[in-house]
């Protein structure tokens, strides 16, 4: 239930990475809610990356499934 419930916050955060020319892709969630992520096309070599996926995507996903604790590139 939690991979799906971080599956559909990520759909609703992608169509701003896409408007950018990037996206992000679900890798996993482990028990502790670390959310690992693969940021790719113009997110995936942008240097502002780390901060999209910290103050963007990992803020967005912790509001939204509280069971989100951080969440990581891979």
């Amino acid at each position: 239930m939690l991979e799906e419930q971080v599956k559909v916050a990520l759909d609703n955060v992608r169509p701003s990475l896409q408007a950018d020319g990037g996206d992000v892709e679900f890798v996993s969630v482990d028990n502790d809610g670390v959310v690992s992520v693969k940021l790719t096309g113009a997110c995936g070599s942008c240097p502002m990356s780390q901060m999209t996926l910290k103050m963007g995507i990992e803020n967005y996903l912790r509001k939204e499934v509280p069971q989100v604790s951080s969440v990581i590139g891979v």
